[in-house]
């Protein structure tokens, strides 16, 4: 299988920790040019659909923290913003799915192929995102628990359009995969989302400030600009983040349903031998 860097896109065994964040990058690096067009279009929506919200909270940019007078605007923005995440990251979890399963076989996927209409159910895609959206707002509202729904939620695009499991039995497919061997996906998942939120905290801020330094910042436009910076940070996490479900996706099979054993054995040297080996 070919490598790139010191570790395969995705190799036929269970992963550390470490190997899954790094299996993950390699994968977007990989598909940037598929992944991180559509995450910028989806992560521009975003930030437009945000705004009005963050104008009635009366935050303020760069950050954009809660006037306290406020706190009920700025929790609903907070609440709206978690749906909006997690409906992109899954939208993006598409493709990206479908290319670690070609990765899985050492092939990279070509854009027609992640994009294109064949396999891919994008219907139900689409309504899974909505449901998503819809249960993360709600999760969101009682504060800790969306860190439980962002948890078990994180492969119902690659339980789809790689186990091709009934859309509505995606989301327990998820959940049932995240709370194994002690909810290690689960926990791995909250991991990869800290990590690229610090980031993402990080250089939406620093580029912001750093720009405003310079007295490059027209107070005019302040407010967009730092909407544009969110978006472009945005567009490298999102996809990031869908990737590492994908990866964590069928390392959690290969390491608990023997997924790797399965493909050994299998007949059929293509990604489409995943499907035949789906643990459904």
């Amino acid at each position: 299988m070919p490598d790139a860097g010191p570790t395969a896109v995705l190799p036929r065994r269970p992963l550390t920790v470490g190997e899954l964040l790094d299996s993950a990058v390699l994968l977007l690096r990989a598909q940037a040019r598929v992944l991180v067009p559509v995450a910028l279009a989806l992560a521009v929506a975003e930030q437009l659909l945000l705004y009005p919200l963050r104008l009635a909270a009366g935050t303020v940019p760069p950050v954009w923290f809660v006037e306290f007078d406020r706190f009920g605007v700025f929790w609903l923005l907070l609440a709206v913003g978690a749906a909006t995440e997690a409906m992109i990251i899954l939208l993006l979890g598409n493709p990206a799915a479908r290319a670690a399963g070609a990765a899985l076989f050492g092939r990279a996927a070509r854009p027609r192929e992640l994009l294109g209409p064949a396999g891919a159910r994008w219907g139900a895609t689409a309504l899974l995102a909505a449901l998503v959206g819809v249960l993360m707002f709600g999760v969101a509202l009682f504060g800790p628990v969306w860190l439980v729904g962002f948890a078990v939620l994180g492969a119902v695009a690659p339980a789809l359009v790689v186990d091709r499991v009934h859309p509505l039995r995606a989301p327990l497919r998820s959940a049932a995969l995240a709370v194994r061997g002690a909810g290690r996906a689960g926990w791995i998942r909250l991991l990869g989302y800290l990590v690229w939120w610090i980031v993402r905290l990080g250089l939406g801020i620093g580029v912001y400030l750093g720009l405003d330094s310079f007295d490059l910042v027209d107070r005019a436009w302040a407010g967009w600009l730092s909407l544009a910076v969110w978006a472009g940070v945005n567009a490298v996490a999102y996809p990031a983040l869908a990737c590492l479900d994908a990866v964590l996706h069928l390392e959690t099979r290969m390491r608990t349903e023997g997924l790797d054993i399965r493909l050994s054995r299998a007949r059929a040297g293509t990604p489409e031998a995943v499907l035949l080996a789906a643990g459904r």
